[in-house]
């Protein structure tokens, strides 16, 4: 039996157990396939972003986490080895190949309720129930396939106010895959490549019928494992979000049965409001962080990172404001377009506004922003300027150019 976690933690505590947890902080797993795996374990999604200003997001998180890596390896896992693949999960994300039983239950309940949202696809699924049917057959015979190799054989067109609409074979698409029956099978550069789930998901994997009970009672074990200390709405926003039906009444069960633990959160003049999860699992972790035992890094996060994805969380816990601009008038923004924050230890202590010009080769720094009672040492600026330049040799940039909009305090040593 573990040894019980006692009443109260310290915020200091409460903070490095996220980093810790998130895998941001003590030594790095190996830069490879393996270790990859390793940090997928524990954070659980990469979200997908399309944008490419500096990095696809979820080849940035990766970074934070394992330092410079061959993407290749990521690759791999993707498409050859399957040990990953793509589906719902914070966002569109990258989630393990292992937890695909969540992800089949969840796709259960698609569409199904009195929403008028469900109605229309019902709806439209049934009356193009010929299309649906060509498709899968398309896939089965010649897959994996583009969305623009398949015909649109739709008998009743999908219509909407947005860009969706008549976009039958997208929407046959996705809703084909929201039902579990087709996967993502590849990418040529934005482009998904289409296959049946029969097709791709590997035969060793482990499908477990779970009922909804039980898929939430997993879900909310990897959130509050991935978030370290939680609390209940941050995990509801977390992994799976939304779809944590009675979460309260879960929580209960697993707090009765002492796999999750209550802990208060207070120190010095700090004092967290709600009630705070543990997990059982991370006791052992959590004594060594109050014995003393923290070995912290500096590093950039892309604004999709999991650690900041609940910006109210990440403002609660490290009172740290954090805002994506890249969709603001220029104007507007306070920061920049494409911010990465500068995670120091277990403090957020400034943000960087980085472009990287592929035709150049260069990484250009168009600024950087510290954050007030930001540490001003030699020893701290010198590790932001090796996150930096880390960050320039992961991209393949041939230099690292800083602009003039930085902190005076820090100016001469990011010249």
């Amino acid at each position: 039996m573990l040894e019980k976690c006692r009443d109260t933690i310290s915020p200091t505590t409460a903070r490095r157990l996220t980093i810790m947890r998130q895998r941001l902080a003590g030594c790095r797993a190996p830069a490879n396939s393996e270790g990859i795996m390793d940090v997928m374990r524990d954070i659980r999604y990469l979200q997908l972003d399309p944008m490419t200003i500096v990095a696809p997001s979820h080849t940035l998180v990766l970074w934070s986490r394992l330092g410079p890596y061959d993407v290749s390896h990521l690759e791999k896992l993707l498409w050859k080895e399957r040990r990953l693949f793509e589906d719902w999960a914070q966002a569109t994300s990258i989630v393990l190949t292992e937890d695909y039983s969540i992800f089949e239950t969840l796709k259960r309940g698609f569409a199904s309720g009195n929403s008028s949202w469900a109605q229309k696809i019902r709806k439209w699924m049934k009356q193009n129930r010929s299309f649906s049917t060509y498709v899968l057959k398309e896939l089965s015979h010649r897959g994996p396939l583009r969305s623009n190799k398949i015909e649109d054989r739709a008998s009743v067109g999908w219509s909407s106010s947005g860009w969706t609409s008549g976009r039958n074979v997208d929407m046959m698409l996705s809703f084909l895959k929201a039902q579990g029956k087709i996967m993502v099978a590849g990418r040529v550069g934005n482009q998904k490549l289409w296959d049946t789930t029969e097709h791709f998901l590997p035969d060793s994997v482990r499908r477990e019928q779970l009922s909804e009970h039980e898929m939430v009672q997993r879900s909310a074990q990897i959130s509050l494992r991935a978030l370290g200390v939680a609390r209940a709405e941050h995990i509801r926003r977390h992994y799976i979000r939304g779809c944590y039906h009675e979460l309260d009444k879960v929580l209960a069960e697993l707090e009765a049965e002492e796999r999750v633990l209550r802990v208060e959160i207070c120190g010095g003049k700090e004092s967290w409001r709600g009630s705070w999860y543990v997990h059982a699992d991370d006791l052992p972790l959590l004594h060594l962080l109050e014995a003393g035992e923290w070995e912290p890094r500096t590093t950039l996060l892309s604004p999709f990172d999991n650690m900041i994805s609940d910006r109210v969380r990440t403002e609660q816990m490290f009172n740290f404001s954090f805002r994506f601009e890249v969709y603001a008038p220029k104007s507007k923004r306070k920061f920049g377009c494409y911010v990465m924050p500068i995670l120091r230890g277990d403090h957020f202590i400034g943000r960087v506004d980085p472009v990287m010009d592929r035709k150049s080769g260069r990484l250009i720094i168009k600024a950087i922003h510290a954050e007030p009672n930001a540490p001003e040492s030699e020893k701290s600026v010198q590790a932001v300027v090796n996150a930096i330049e880390e960050l320039g040799v992961f991209l393949g940039a041939k230099e690292v150019v800083y602009n003039s909009r930085m902190p005076e305090a820090w100016r001469r040593m990011l010249h």
